[in-house]
């Protein structure tokens, strides 16, 4: 006798499989998805894949323009600046001091504040109201401007940038896992679980995060485009990554005694970011449409 068969698809498809059917199903998320994986090999292998060394000069090949151009030549495929430096090796360089360390900011930040709002959301009462007033009074501050106030005091350099903007970003972590976890806090099926003889450990993992990880996921995506942001303003600036350093924010900075006789000298760099920025962004509205109805 052949199975009875109660469902028309032979397996149900996981939530993690559903949730990669609705995101692949928006193609500028997966656009942006296939950018940030390409990112990521060129953070691992950037450096060894470049033809040059980032401080290499060659003073005869100064503001060569691009190998389309047709002054250009394919040894130098995206041009020179004012020194010889080759800009494709520059950028290949610069991913590590760029991409590479706003996703190690993000999950220091992260990190820090998970556990910080995990604690404060499970709080009640006079302690959780005051770090709320304080997030609050933290987050009216923007980031970038926070960063430049600890870098201000730390003094500029690269290892104070990696401080400085993961001290900006974390309270945001913190404001957003506080509310998500305060507000799952309330909800009946916790006081279920309660009922059940859940102890609070077992309430806050098994039972509230299922719930909050959307927050976590979301504010991540953001919190990496903003990274990627303030890192490069504050090389721009000269706060951050000091001369010759191949941080793309840098680059524009010192190329723009350039900007009329070589423009491609702060286009290139100043594109590189512009697409990462817009990567990440696209994967977090993909991420927030494609947990939406999984979620509902």
């Amino acid at each position: 006798m052949p199975r009875i068969k109660i469902y028309q698809d032979d397996t149900i498809p996981s939530p993690m499989l559903r949730l990669w059917h609705s995101f692949a199903a928006n193609p500028f998320a997966l656009a942006g998805l296939w950018v940030i994986v390409s990112l990521l090999m060129l953070t691992l292998v950037g450096p060894v894949l470049a033809p040059y060394m980032p401080e290499v000069q060659d003073p005869n090949a100064l503001l060569l323009p691009p190998s389309w151009d047709p002054q250009g030549h394919v040894e130098h495929f995206l041009g020179t600046d004012d020194l010889g430096r080759d800009i494709f090796s520059r950028l290949l360089h610069g991913v590590q001091l760029t991409f590479g360390m706003s996703l190690a900011v993000v999950a220091l930040a992260l990190l820090v504040g998970f556990v910080i709002g995990s604690l404060s959301g499970m709080m009640k009462g006079l302690k959780s109201s005051i770090l709320g007033h304080l997030l609050d009074a933290l987050l009216s501050i923007p980031s970038l401007l926070m960063a430049i106030l600890v870098v201000a005091v730390l003094g500029p350099g690269l290892g104070n940038v990696f401080w400085a903007v993961g001290f900006a970003l974390t309270p945001q972590f913190v404001r957003a896992i506080h509310q998500s976890v305060h507000e799952e806090l309330q909800k009946e099926y916790v006081t279920a679980a309660k009922l059940d003889g859940a102890n609070p450990l077992q309430i806050f993992w098994f039972v509230i995060m299922p719930n909050v990880w959307e927050t976590v996921i979301i504010q991540t995506t953001l919190a990496i485009s903003a990274a990627i942001l303030d890192i490069a303003a504050l090389g721009f600036l000269s706060l951050g990554a000091q001369a010759p350093s191949p941080e793309w924010g840098a680059m524009v900075a010192q190329g723009l005694d350039n900007l009329l006789t070589a423009p491609w000298t702060i286009t290139i760099p100043g594109l590189a970011i512009l697409f990462s920025v817009l990567a990440v962004n696209l994967v977090g509205d993909g991420l927030r449409s494609a947990l939406a109805p999984i979620k509902n």
